[in-house]
């Protein structure tokens, strides 16, 4: 997801004259890697509670930790043959080390410069330490947290900043008028723009909880328009799909993959979504009331976003699936509970941007990387 918003930048920042490529070195890569991906979305849609196994698994073995150990280096190096990278940028913890490593080793220390963006929110278990790579040229953190993390964890000050979230374009775009925001609920969601409506995320695998959480909906017998996301889940969809022709008085409505989740966030009245950094991050930009489905366990990446959102108060957690027809039935009698997260979430907005992330990573951003380094970790 980052790396897509950061090549969609790109494309509208010409001044800068960027070439981006995008290369996925885990999903695409060696057996064993691929399996490591395939196996971490199987947890996430099936057994969130044992990634905790995996993850304490990978924090120990570092399987992509030196550039000696790596699987596909030789892929990789014909890659950077190919393409001569003035700046390898990671956006994914297994990247820092071994790859960092490698590409110096093959193109020369002092012409390749390697940067982290981190968009973890907070520290403690779940934050992976193999983020921080002391020797990399720049540690970019979403936000303050991020930074203290990094900082803690041996990376110099002076080499990291804080420069918010990097989101694709369209998340980044002004807030709808009334006016719009109605006509898209009419036109696109075919529902009242008057009344209460939720969001059900999935991630892009399709992990979700769809069916226990309009069960319980119905249970409660709460009168609620519902719009529901499947990912790229064929499965997901039929099961969804299934549900409704079953209960047809239900007001439930099925959107496809590729729809604009930026516009569908400022026009529902709350989202329920999996923890994860991209959907919390997305749900803080376009302001929108936050519930946290933890249905299942909480993975430990995502435990350190449900810490962030305890903190600043902008999420209700959902361990089960009464609970959130609960939540819903209290925010529907006191609509000012899902108004305060809303407001909390305007203060939490980090300050920075993707433009100013993508100035920062090519390194013609210095004044404000040496601003940001001083005001996010002056107290470390």
């Amino acid at each position: 997801m980052r790396a897509r918003a950061f090549q969609a930048w790109a494309r509208l920042m010409p001044e800068l004259k960027l070439e981006v490529q995008v290369h996925r070195p885990l999903d695409s890569g060696p057996w064993l890697y691929r399996f490591g991906v395939g196996f971490y979305n199987w947890i996430q849609r099936r057994a969130p509670w044992l990634h905790h196994g995996y993850f304490n698994f990978l924090e120990i073995t570092k399987p992509c930790g030196s550039a000696r150990g790596l699987l596909g280096a030789k892929y990789f190096c014909e890659v950077l043959k190919a393409t001569r990278p003035d700046v390898l940028l990671s956006v994914h913890p297994s990247l820092n080390h071994g790859y960092f490593e490698c590409a110096r080793n093959h193109l020369g220390r002092d012409k390749i410069r390697c940067v982290t963006y981190c968009g973890e929110l907070f520290g403690g278990y779940g934050f992976s330490r193999n983020w921080v790579n002391p020797a990399a040229d720049l540690f970019i953190g979403a936000v303050t947290e991020t930074c203290e993390v990094a900082a803690a964890l041996g990376m110099a000050k002076e080499k990291i900043c804080s420069c918010g979230f990097l989101l694709r374009p369209a998340f980044c775009e002004p807030a709808m008028a009334a006016v719009a925001r109605d006509d898209y609920i009419r036109q696109q969601l075919g529902f009242s723009p008057g009344e209460f409506i939720l969001l059900l995320s999935a991630s892009s695998r399709g992990a979700h909880n769809h069916i226990e959480f309009l069960d319980a909906l119905k249970r409660r017998r709460l009168d609620l328009q519902v719009v529901v996301l499947c990912g790229k889940s064929p499965e997901a969809e039929a099961k969804v799909a299934s549900w409704i022709a079953r209960h047809p008085r239900v007001r439930v409505k099925i959107m496809p993959y590729n729809t604009n989740v930026a516009a569908l966030l400022r026009s529902v009245s709350a989202v329920l979504a999996r923890p994860g950094t991209g959907a919390t991050s997305e749900a803080i930009q376009c302001g929108c009331p936050l519930l946290l489905n933890c249905l299942g366990g909480t993975m430990p990446q995502e435990w350190i976003t449900v810490k962030f959102c305890r903190k600043y108060r902008v999420a209700e957690t959902i361990h089960k699936a009464d609970d959130l027809a609960r939540v819903l039935a209290d925010w529907l009698r006191d609509p000012a509970r899902a108004a305060g997260i809303r407001e909390r979430m305007r203060s939490v907005l980090p300050t920075g941007n993707p433009r100013e992330i993508l100035r920062t990573v090519i390194g013609s951003n210095a004044l404000a990387i040496r601003k940001n380094v001083v005001d996010d970790v002056r107290s470390l």
